[in-house]
Order: C-alpha cells, then sequence, then structure tokens
C-alpha cells in the first residue's frame, strides 16, 4: 500500500557522510551510557517476591506505592493485573529477609491502609534464575546475529551479511543505550520487544539486499550510490 507515490528517487547516499557520523555519534553515547549507568533489570532477571494482592474495589495503585514506601521499599512496581481490583506487586530482594517474611510483611501493611486487600499468590525468583534468564537472553541475541551474517551470506553475499548485521547490533545497541541513559526496566516483555524489533530489521535488510542486487543487474550503467538510492526509495 502505498500513501504516497515518489517520483524520483531520494538521495540517501549523497548525505551518507553526515548520516554515518550521527549514527556513529549516537552508538558511542549508547556504548557509554551501558558501561557506566548499566541496565535497570527487572526481578526476573535479578531476583525477587512477585505478590498478586486483590481488592473488594478498584486498588489505589498510588495508595499502595506510598505504602511500601512507607515500608523502606525502593525499586518495586505496582500494576494492574488483569482487572481493576487486582494488583501485581513486584519487590527485589532484601538482605537477611525471605520471601515469605517480606510478603507477609508487606501484606501487614496493606491490610492496615485497606482491610479488603487479600493476596492471591506469591512467587519467589531466585537470584541464580535470574542470571540463566540473563544468559539466554544474550545467548539468543548473540544466535539470532549469527544466523543473520549466515543467512545473507548463502543468499547474496558476504559482504552483505556483514553490513546487516552491523546496521541490525547497531539498532539493538542504541535502544539499550535509551533503556540505560532513562534507567527504564529491563523486562522479559523488553527482550522479546527488542528480538522483534531484530526481526522486523533483518527482514528490511533481505528486501533493500534484494533490490540491490536486482539493481547491479538491471542498471549497469548506474553509479553504486544512484544503485542503492533507487532500491532504498522503491522499499519505501
Amino acid at each position: 500500500m502505498e500513501f504516497f507515490k515518489i517520483r524520483r528517487d531520494i538521495p540517501f547516499m549523497r548525505h551518507a557522510l553526515v548520516f554515518n557520523i550521527i549514527s556513529l555519534i549516537t552508538f558511542l553515547l549508547a556504548v557509554v551510557f551501558l558501561a557506566v549507568k548499566g541496565l535497570h533489570f527487572s526481578i526476573e532477571f535479578t531476583g525477587g517476591t512477585v505478590m498478586e494482592v486483590s481488592y473488594d474495589r478498584a486498588a489505589d495503585a498510588e495508595g499502595i506505592r506510598k505504602v511500601l514506601e512507607a515500608k523502606g521499599h525502593s525499586d518495586f512496581s505496582v500494576q494492574n493485573f488483569g482487572t481493576s481490583r487486582d494488583v501485581l506487586i513486584r519487590l527485589p530482594l532484601r538482605p537477611n529477609q525471605n520471601s515469605g517474611e517480606l510478603s507477609k510483611s508487606v501484606m501487614e501493611a496493606l491490610s492496615a491502609a485497606d482491610p479488603g486487600a487479600k493476596l492471591q499468590r506469591v512467587e519467589f525468583v531466585g537470584p541464580q534464575v535470574g542470571r540463566e534468564l540473563a544468559e539466554n537472553g544474550a545467548l539468543a541475541l548473540l544466535v539470532t546475529a549469527l544466523g543473520i551474517v549466515i543467512y545473507l551470506a548463502f543468499r547474496f553475499e558476504w559482504k552483505f551479511g556483514v553490513s546487516a548485521i552491523i546496521a541490525n547490533l547497531h539498532d539493538v545497541v542504541i535502544i539499550l543505550g535509551f533503556f540505560a541513559f532513562f534507567q527504564w526496566e529491563f523486562s522479559l516483555p523488553v527482550l522479546a520487544a527488542i528480538l522483534a524489533i531484530l526481526g522486523y530489521s533483518v527482514n528490511e535488510s533481505v528486501v533493500v539486499a534484494d533490490r540491490i542486487r536486482e539493481n547491479f543487474r538491471k542498471m549497469r550503467r548506474s553509479s553504486v550510490p544512484e544503485i542503492i538510492d533507487n532500491a532504498i526509495t522503491r522499499t519505501m
């Protein structure tokens, strides 16, 4: 589906140097943020306690947060789960306190603030499990990246594979850099979203590479920048 018709090729390669400089600066900043600030991992990766609490009326998420802050908790998350009456509370590990004691202490505070609070379930995620999830997530990204190189190298040329992996990892690193800079929580859904973005980037790389290969056969009198400009424009 075309929302507007492009009548001539957009000269992307004319400004390639500017685009490359902007991309390089953004990439380096993302690497610096990741190295200095690091990612703010969720409980799934660091370990902690997950509690599902229900109320007899719509839950006051802000009130729950104030109760937890009054108990000295930090880096927790409170969100509605299923209905407006149910909330999911994620609490990080605390030294010298097990999951049972932590959930009991939290429920006592929540019940004191609202007698209608009822604990539906409580789960504990150990640090070992979180470490395994982080390792498996990194392995998934690595395997995906290697798969991209191998696939494009066989279907096109190894040059396309290398350029595609550089472009796709560039996208992933910049996204991770934003998460590090703003200290947004990095959770399993975020990891799944990054893998999805990587998949879409791979698809775009395959389409553009196919267009470039086709143009080299059809546009023999054109220069390489003109061939690339035409390939990118035709995929828009």
